[in-house]
């Protein structure tokens, strides 16, 4: 039986309900998050928001919440030319994949928390990736995870489990995952506190949470929660 836990935790729905999954499954579970020059920099500001209103609002879970790291991944932004990682407009490129794709940037997270996994004696990687409802990147496949997992099992001599409990469920099944863990006080808690938009938009205020209501992530939170909503009544 795993104990211990490192959520990949962006300050996002999807990662935030990661957390809170994992927080009702183990023992002990860690945080981490990335810098990687992206425009919606504001997420790293609502990721501690986040963590501190769980510790504050859910304590049953603080006591099992335990250190936040975040790390420099800036050389994304060296490598990559992307609507993330620069300031151009969200646009679908020839291979099929939208702009806002990140070459490697999972891979490098998943890598990274490895290896933050190994020093800390974490035994399960937490990560929001999903197959359902995304925007078609490569790096959030259930196929990629399982590679991953092999190759940090055999490349650190030590069993790492990747764990994805939203792999195959869309936005609506997310939101209604939020409430089976936490109720309305954390759907609430992912509605106001969370941030998904990738324009960084923390002005516009809608019934699912702050963004600029254009972009894919946007467009993909707003659909799953009139989803959930008509399921609802």
């Amino acid at each position: 039986m795993k104990t211990t836990a490192l959520v990949l935790f962006s300050g996002g729905q999807d990662s935030a309900t990661c957390l809170a999954d994992a927080l009702s499954r183990y023992e002990r579970v860690e945080t981490v998050g990335f810098d990687y020059g992206q425009r919606h920099r504001v997420e790293l500001q609502q990721r501690t928001e986040v963590l501190a209103r769980i510790r504050t609002e859910f304590p049953a879970w603080a006591a099992r919440l335990g250190q936040d790291h975040l790390l420099d991944a800036s050389v994304l932004g060296q490598v990559s030319e992307t609507s993330l990682t620069r300031d151009m407009a969200f646009s679908m490129e020839q291979s099929g994949l939208p702009n806002t794709f990140v070459p490697g940037r999972n891979l490098l997270f998943v890598t990274l928390a490895g290896a933050l996994a190994y020093r800390r004696g974490l035994e399960v990687l937490v990560t929001g990736v999903c197959e359902t409802d995304f925007s078609g990147y490569p790096d959030c496949r259930d196929d990629t995870m399982k590679a991953m997992q092999v190759a940090l099992t055999l490349g650190m001599d030590r069993r790492i489990v990747i764990e994805t409990p939203l792999m195959w469920i869309d936005k609506a099944a997310t939101w209604q995952l939020a409430h089976d863990l936490g109720g309305m006080a954390l759907v609430d808690l992912i509605v106001e506190h969370t941030h998904t938009c990738y324009l960084g938009d923390r002005e516009h205020r809608h019934a699912w949470g702050y963004g600029c209501s254009q972009c894919p992530a946007c467009e993909l939170r707003a659909r799953g929660w009139e989803k959930w909503q008509a399921a609802r009544a």
